[in-house]
C-alpha cells in the first residue's frame, strides 16, 4: 500500500467542533478481505405506526484472494461520461478516475484550489500573474463595471472602472486606460495520455476551443471575457481577460487538457454523442475506462502511464463503479455484505443517519458526515412584488418585515439547533451568514442571534407586536406597527418543498415561533412547483411571507445574491424601497434575479460591489468581504439556517478516504484509496 504526497499536501475544513479520522495505509501486502451475510428482519413492535427493519450482521467468510478490486455503489448512473456535456454527480465521480479535478485538471479543497497537473497556480504576488494598464478606444471590447462585455461606445453612456482603481467614470470617446489581467499556468513535464501520447498545452487550448464553440453547452462567461488564451510551448499556456475583467478567481482560468489527437475528427456537436467522448473518453488519470455496462457498472482497470506511477499508485488493479438505486436500507446492507467498499453521496443515505451512527459506533462500517457547501435558509417577504411602486405597500399584506428589528426577533424564536439535533443527528451546525464557518474569509465577529424567545418578544413589543392577552402561544397583534393596520394577528405563511427533509423542519420551526406570539401557516409544494421562475412562481416571483429553501456558496462568497440590482422582476422597471423610514428607487434587470426577499441596502451594495471588483491580495478584497458579512448579518434579509450535509459510507478499514466541503467529488484522491491494515490513524480538526 502506499500513501502518495497529494493527501498531505491538503488542509482540510471540517465540521466546527467536531473531528473524524482519516487512516493511512502502511506499506503491507494485501490482505484477504472478509465477506459478511447480511439478514434483513421486521421487527414485531411497531413504532410511530410503522414497522422498523432492522440490519442483523451473521456468519462472516473469508474472500477467495486475487487482483485487489474496489468496488464503488452509487445511487445514479451518468448520462454520460463527456466532460463538457452534463452535470450529474454521478459523472463527476467517475471522471475523478481517469482525469484530475473532474476533467478540469484542478482540484478544490478547503475552500481553495490546488492545480494537480500544474506546477502552480499563478498569483501576482509570485509574478505569473501581472495586472497591466492598457489603452483602449471606441470601438474595442472591454468590461464594464457590471461585468458586461460591451464595445465602446461614446453614445452608449458606458460605465468603466479606470486603471488602478476608484470611482466608475463614464466613457465620453477617445482613449481610456483600463487595467487588464493575464495568468501563466505550466503544466507537469512528461504527463501523457492514458494510450501514452505526450500531453501537452495544446491540448489544453483544444477544450478552450471547443468550450467556446456554441454547439458545446457549457458557460461562455469567462471565455467572453477573454481576450486570449494561448500555448506558448510544449508545458506552458497564457491566459489574457478583456480590459477591465478583474476575475478574482483568474488563477483558475486553466481549461482542463482533452485528447485532441482522439477527438479532433469530431465537431464539438458531435463529440456529445461519439463513443470516444461520451462512452469512454481517453484520461490521464489513475485508472483507464475499460467497460460501461450500461444499467450495471463501469469497470475501469489501472492506467500504467499514470503520472503518479512511480509513488505505486494507483492501489487497485481494477475499480467498479456500481450503480445500486437509492434504497438507503439495502445499499447499507450491501456495505455490510462486503459488495460494496463504498457507498458514494448520491445513494440515498441521508434518511438513516441514525443507522449509519449505530452501525459505525459497533464498527460495522465508517460514515462520514461532512457539511458542504449547501446552506438551508428561509427568504423573509421584505418586498413583494406589489409594493414595487410605492403605494401598495401594506395593502394586499401586512408589511411584516421592513423593520430590521422584526427579521431579528423572528430568528431569535428560530430553535435552530434543535433542528440541527434532531433532524441531522447534531452532524451540521447553525450558521449566522451566507459562509461556514471555515471558510477562510468568513468573519466570525458578525452578529448572531441564539434561541432567545424572552429577547425576542421584548423586540416585538419595542416594534408594536403585543402579546394583549398574556398568551405566548397566541399571535401577537399589531398596535402602531409601521405599515400593519392594528389589531392584525402575527400571523405569516411559511412555504417550502414537501420534502421529508423540510416537513421536519418546518415542523420544529412552527413550534419554536409560536414560543413568540408567531403563528406560521406551513404551505408545502412540489419543488417544480416551488421553483418556477417570476412572474408565476411564488418565491422568485416575491409572493411570499417566508421562503425556506437552499442557496449552493462556494470559495467566493456569494453576496450578490442580495445586491439591490438583482432583485427580480420585471426588466426595465423601477422598483421602490421603503425601509426604516428611507425611501429609495432601483432599477430591475429581469426576472433571473436572485434577490428573492427584495433586500436593498446601499451599504451593503457598496461592500460587496467592491469584494466582486477586486483581487485576492488586495487589502480591499478581505476587508469589502469582511463588511459584507456584517451587515448582512445585521440587516438579515434571510434567515440562515443550517449547512447540508454529505453523507457517504464505507467498510471500516477503508484507508484515505476523506469527503471536503468544496472537492469537486469525494473522490478527488481516489489513487490513494485502500483498505485492509491501517499505520497510523490522522485527526483532522
Amino acid at each position: 500500500m502506499h500513501c502518495g504526497n497529494k493527501l498531505a499536501t491538503i488542509v482540510f475544513g471540517v465540521l466546527m467542533g467536531a473531528s473524524f479520522a482519516l487512516t493511512a495505509c502502511s506499506p503491507a501486502p494485501p490482505i484477504p478481505t472478509i465477506e459478511t451475510i447480511v439478514e434483513t428482519v421486521v421487527v414485531t413492535e411497531i413504532v410511530a405506526g410503522e414497522q422498523v427493519e432492522v440490519i442483523q450482521v451473521v456468519t462472516p467468510t473469508p474472500e477467495p484472494e486475487g487482483p485487489r478490486t474496489l468496488v464503488i455503489c452509487q445511487g445514479q448512473e451518468p448520462d454520460t461520461l463527456y466532460p463538457w456535456a452534463g452535470t450529474m454527480l454521478a459523472k463527476s465521480q467517475i471522471l475523478e478516475a481517469i482525469s484530475e479535478g473532474s476533467w478540469t485538471g484542478i482540484d478544490t479543497n478547503s475552500f481553495s484550489f490546488q492545480g494537480v497537473i500544474l506546477e502552480k497556480l499563478p498569483s501576482l504576488a509570485d509574478g505569473d500573474a501581472t495586472l497591466s494598464v492598457v489603452t483602449v478606444s471606441e470601438g474595442d471590447l472591454v468590461v464594464d463595471v457590471n461585468g458586461d462585455v460591451v464595445t465602446l461606445d461614446e453614445s452608449a453612456e458606458i460605465m468603466l472602472f479606470p486603471a488602478g482603481g476608484g470611482d466608475p467614470i463614464v466613457y465620453e470617446g477617445g482613449e481610456f486606460e483600463l487595467d487588464q489581467l493575464s495568468a501563466t499556468f505550466k503544466l507537469l513535464p512528461d504527463l501523457v495520455w492514458s494510450d501514452g501520447t505526450p500531453l501537452t498545452a495544446t491540448d489544453s487550448v483544444y477544450t478552450f476551443s471547443l468550450l467556446a464553440d456554441p454547439d458545446t453547452p457549457q458557460s461562455k462567461f469567462t471565455l467572453e471575457r477573454t481576450a486570449s488564451y494561448e500555448a506558448f510551448d510544449d508545458l506552458t499556456v497564457v491566459w489574457t481577460g478583456l480590459p477591465g475583467f478583474l476575475d478574482s478567481e483568474y488563477y483558475t482560468n486553466f481549461w482542463g487538457p482533452s485528447p485532441e489527437h482522439v477527438w479532433g475528427q469530431y465537431t464539438a456537436a458531435e463529440l456529445i454523442e461519439a463513443e470516444e467522448s461520451s462512452r469512454a473518453p481517453l484520461g490521464y488519470g489513475a485508472y483507464v475506462i475499460d467497460e460501461w455496462s450500461q444499467g450495471d457498472s463501469v469497470t475501469l482497470t489501472k492506467n500504467p502511464n499514470y503520472f503518479r506511477a512511480d509513488e505505486g499508485l494507483p492501489v487497485f488493479e481494477t475499480v467498479v463503479y456500481r450503480f445500486v438505486g437509492e434504497n438507503s436500507n439495502t445499499n447499507i446492507a450491501s456495505i455490510l455484505s462486503g459488495e460494496c467498499d463504498i457507498v458514494d453521496q448520491t445513494s440515498g443515505l441521508d434518511d438513516q443517519s441514525e443507522l449509519l451512527l449505530e452501525l459505525q459506533a459497533t464498527d460495522q462500517l465508517e460514515a462520514t458526515f461532512i457539511t458542504g457547501t449547501v446552506w438551508e435558509h428561509i427568504d423573509f417577504g421584505i418586498q413583494p412584488i406589489s409594493y414595487d411602486d410605492g403605494y401598495n405597500r401594506g395593502v394586499d399584506r401586512p408589511d411584516f418585515f421592513s423593520d430590521v428589528r422584526t427579521r431579528q426577533a423572528f430568528i431569535m424564536c428560530m430553535d435552530r439547533q434543535s433542528v440541527v439535533n434532531t433532524v441531522l443527528f447534531g452532524q451540521s451546525i447553525v450558521i449566522d451568514t451566507y459562509l461556514p464557518p471555515q471558510h477562510p474569509l468568513y468573519n466570525d465577529q458578525v452578529k448572531v442571534y441564539p434561541f432567545d424567545p424572552e429577547a425576542a418578544g421584548t423586540l416585538l413589543d419595542r416594534v408594536g407586536w403585543l402579546d394583549l392577552d398574556g398568551d405566548p402561544t397566541t399571535p401577537r397583534v399589531a398596535s402602531g406597527v409601521d405599515g400593519v393596520p392594528n389589531g392584525t394577528p402575527l400571523s405569516v405563511t411559511y412555504e417550502t418543498t414537501n420534502s421529508s427533509l423540510r416537513q421536519q423542519i418546518t415542523a420544529i420551526l412552527q413550534q419554536s415561533l409560536a414560543q413568540c406570539g408567531i403563528e406560521a401557516e406551513i404551505q408545502l409544494y412540489h419543488a417544480a412547483e416551488w421553483f418556477v421562475d417570476g412572474p408565476e412562481g411564488k418565491l422568485f416571483g416575491r409572493r411570499f411571507d417566508l421562503g425556506e429553501f437552499a442557496w449552493l456558496t462556494g470559495i467566493q462568497p456569494p453576496c450578490d445574491l442580495y445586491l439591490s440590482s438583482l432583485v427580480p422582476g420585471p426588466e426595465g422597471e423601477t422598483w421602490v424601497s421603503i425601509q426604516d423610514g428611507k425611501e429609495r428607487t432601483f432599477g430591475i434587470s429581469g426576472w433571473g434575479g436572485q434577490n428573492n426577499p427584495g433586500f436593498a441596502n446601499l451599504e451593503f451594495d457598496l461592500a460587496c460591489s467592491t469584494a466582486l471588483g477586486s483581487l485576492p491580495g488586495q487589502p480591499e478584497f478581505s476587508a469589502a468581504h469582511l463588511e459584507a458579512q456584517a451587515i448582512f448579518a445585521e440587516e438579515l434579509p434571510v434567515a440562515p439556517l443550517f449547512l447540508r450535509l454529505k453523507l457517504a459510507a464505507t467498510r471500516p478499514d477503508m484507508c484515505n478516504f476523506v469527503m471536503d466541503p468544496t472537492a469537486n467529488s469525494e473522490f478527488w484522491n481516489i489513487e490513494e484509496f485502500d483498505y485492509g491494515e491501517c499505520a497510523e490513524q490522522i485527526t483532522i480538526e
